[in-house]
């Protein structure tokens, strides 16, 4: 006891210590910190272990006496409740004597133990750790083979706890039918502030990248990534539906009271919907990535890209737009994009960025996660990898927006919730000369981004586009061509406002479509680039004539696609799949220019189609708008 009593002094002396307080400089301080805190975990473990042992000899007579005294049945007639109570103190101390050898193991294989007891007190040392005290019950969420577990104390807070500082608590297998209930309880509501934060829309794929990566271990056991390598969260959000997909943010929003759209008004003068200022109106370019590390020889990169959202530090507010980057074999740490993307280039290479935003948090900036899909040369297995992050705030402490110029951003290892990660921590930053700090610094990723100040017709553009979206300027065109035809529908065509009835309209039914498929979308820019180039100046004035012919285009390009069983389902960074698309895409189109129009393509008897569906053509702004969220 003293000697534990002496460890939880030495271990809370350690977290609290700041290199300032060092009577010299260290150049290693903090991995010399974090070495004398495995020290001091593995002598807690060690304790542990130990105290298990010296109780053995307890427990051994406990059960040998219990088991005499139930030998005597007068005895246990005379004193039947006496019996009891000691039948279940020898039951628990049998379970106590089976589990001496083993507890650790069972603590991490047993599914049914599910409350345990922290042994000792336990400072949260970055962003998802919790903390606790000695003697603190905890509710076990998840148990990783990393001694890493998601657990929850008595006020609903959760967080990663080491396993090293807890055993089972006595109470769990008497109350295991309770606990389970009270698991699924709490799994599923947030009620209170303190644990908001922890059970948003997207804490789950937070959780995952931060926990689960088993994967990532495996990796970087065998020298195929870095240490500093995660699981992509921004990945793992897109996989769990279409809450942060563009195709869900270009959908009209509704006021607090539902009963109007917050960024879809019309304007009677100009017949056409009204621009809508925002906060954040910027665009911003992807320059180039340096000194990214290089994968080994036993993954194979599929694609090579950054994903973008708008973040606060805690939550993603916008939807997350993905960029692919370029890369040459005699170069390959050096990643390149391609600025102002036009001709037959593809839409996802382009590095010119639209960020809009009426958020009012004053923390609110971009995120960028450079990301690699792979596969496993030896196993086939498939997956999406963070290589690093970096986060732009968009406004100073004063409020004001930051300056419009070219950033160099140094990327962070680990997910956007971890702090102080390197990406390749064999690089390392820290060192005691000022010439060895100048070199390491040479090597470190980077990403360099550009914030371009805006036109006042580029500002006119950016206006008309929902107050809350990221996306490409080769297609911003395209955006606002639905966006006024949307406006049509809702706000000067409707027979009332109070109309709730579906709308035929198959561009609004299908357009978003396009936002989550890159390929159609540069479909349908090519077919309209070349019957633009055939327009009259008079012609591309006429803003009525104009929407009439791009809904023209529209139905002669990407439409017929859309249902066309030729044309295979997308896949993200699947090569085979990229490549067997575009030849049905280029096909298509090369023929609908043939024959002025798609009209002979639907009708011939040698194209095929899905069964209709009247999804295909019947828009419901109820079911797709969005309702207001103040925070984004």
């Amino acid at each position: 006891m003293q000697l534990k009593k002496l460890l939880d002094e030495n271990t809370t002396a350690l977290h609290d210590l700041k290199k300032a307080d060092e009577p010299a400089p260290v150049g290693n301080y903090n991995q010399r910190k974090e070495e004398e805190e495995k020290l001091l975990l593995k002598l807690s473990q060690q304790l542990q272990k130990l105290v298990l042992v010296l109780d053995q000899d307890n427990v051994t007579t406990n059960y040998a006496a219990d088991e005499e005294h139930q030998k005597d049945p007068q005895t246990e007639d005379e004193n039947g409740e006496e019996d009891e109570s000691e039948d279940e103190e020898s039951s628990e101390e049998e379970d106590s004597e089976e589990a001496d050898d083993d507890e650790e193991d069972k603590l991490l294989d047993d599914p049914n133990v599910k409350e345990c007891i922290a042994v000792g007190n336990f400072n949260a040392q970055q962003e998802g750790d919790l903390t606790f005290t000695k003697g603190e019950v905890l509710l076990i969420h998840e148990k990783k083979a990393d001694g890493w577990w998601v657990a929850e104390n008595s006020k609903g807070e959760r967080g990663l706890v080491p396993r090293t500082y807890l055993v089972v608590h006595n109470e769990d297998k008497e109350n295991q039918e309770r606990s389970g209930e009270h698991i699924e309880v709490v799994d599923e509501t947030a009620d209170g502030t303190e644990i908001k934060k922890r059970t948003d829309s997207h804490w789950s794929a937070v959780r995952r990248a931060i926990t689960e990566n088993d994967t990532v271990e495996v990796l970087a056991t065998i020298g195929a990534v870095p240490a500093g390598f995660r699981l992509s969260t921004l990945f793992q959000l897109l996989e769990e539906g279409n809450q942060f997909r563009a195709s869900y943010f270009l959908q009209p929003e509704l006021t607090a009271s539902q009963l109007a759209f917050k960024d879809l008004v019309w304007d009677p003068e100009k017949n056409t919907i009204c621009p809508r200022p925002t906060r954040v109106s910027l665009i911003v370019t992807l320059c180039s990535c340096k000194m990214i590390p290089l994968p080994g020889v036993s993954i194979q990169v599929l694609s090579r890209h950054v994903r973008i959202c708008l973040f606060d530090g805690n939550r993603v507010l916008s939807n997350i737009h993905t960029v692919r980057a370029t890369w040459q074999p005699k170069n390959p740490q050096t990643w390149t994009f391609s600025p102002r993307v036009t001709g037959i280039l593809p839409s996802l290479l382009d590095g010119d960025c639209f960020v809009r935003s009426n958020s009012l948090y004053s923390d609110i900036g971009i995120l960028f996660e450079l990301g690699i899909t792979y596969i496993r040369n030896s196993t086939g297995e498939r997956g999406e990898l963070s290589c690093g992050w970096a986060f732009l705030k968009l406004f100073t402490s004063d409020g004001m927006p930051v300056p419009s110029k070219m950033y160099e951003l140094l990327l962070n290892g680990g997910t956007p919730y971890e702090r102080g990660v390197e990406v390749d921590p064999s690089i390392s930053r820290r060192g005691s000369g000022v010439f060895h700090q100048f070199i390491t610094l040479k090597k470190q990723p980077v990403l360099v981004v550009k914030l371009r100040s805006l036109s006042a017709q580029s500002k006119d553009i950016l206006n008309l586009l929902p107050e809350t979206l990221i996306g490409s300027m080769c297609y911003i065109h395209l955006l606002i061509f639905y966006r006024q035809i949307l406006g049509d529908a809702l706000l000067k065509d409707r027979i009332s406002m109070q109309s709730t009835d579906l709308i035929c309209n198959p561009i609004l039914a299908t357009f978003p479509q396009l936002m989550d498929q890159p390929d159609l979308m540069d479909a349908l820019r090519s077919a309209w680039a070349d019957r633009e180039r055939t327009l009259k100046r008079s012609e591309k004035r006429d803003r009525e004539f104009l929407k009439s012919l791009f809904i023209l285009v529209y139905h002669d390009s990407v439409f017929p696609l859309l249902q066309s069983t030729f044309l295979p389902d997308y896949k993200w960074a699947d090569e085979e799949s990229e490549a067997s698309r575009w030849k049905v895409i280029a096909d298509f189109l090369k023929k609908s220019r043939e024959n002025d129009g798609a009209l002979q393509y639907l009708l011939s008897s040698e194209n095929t189609h899905k069964a209709f569906d009247i999804s295909e053509l019947a828009y419901d702004f109820l079911g797709e708008a969005r309702e207001n969220n103040p925070g984004v």
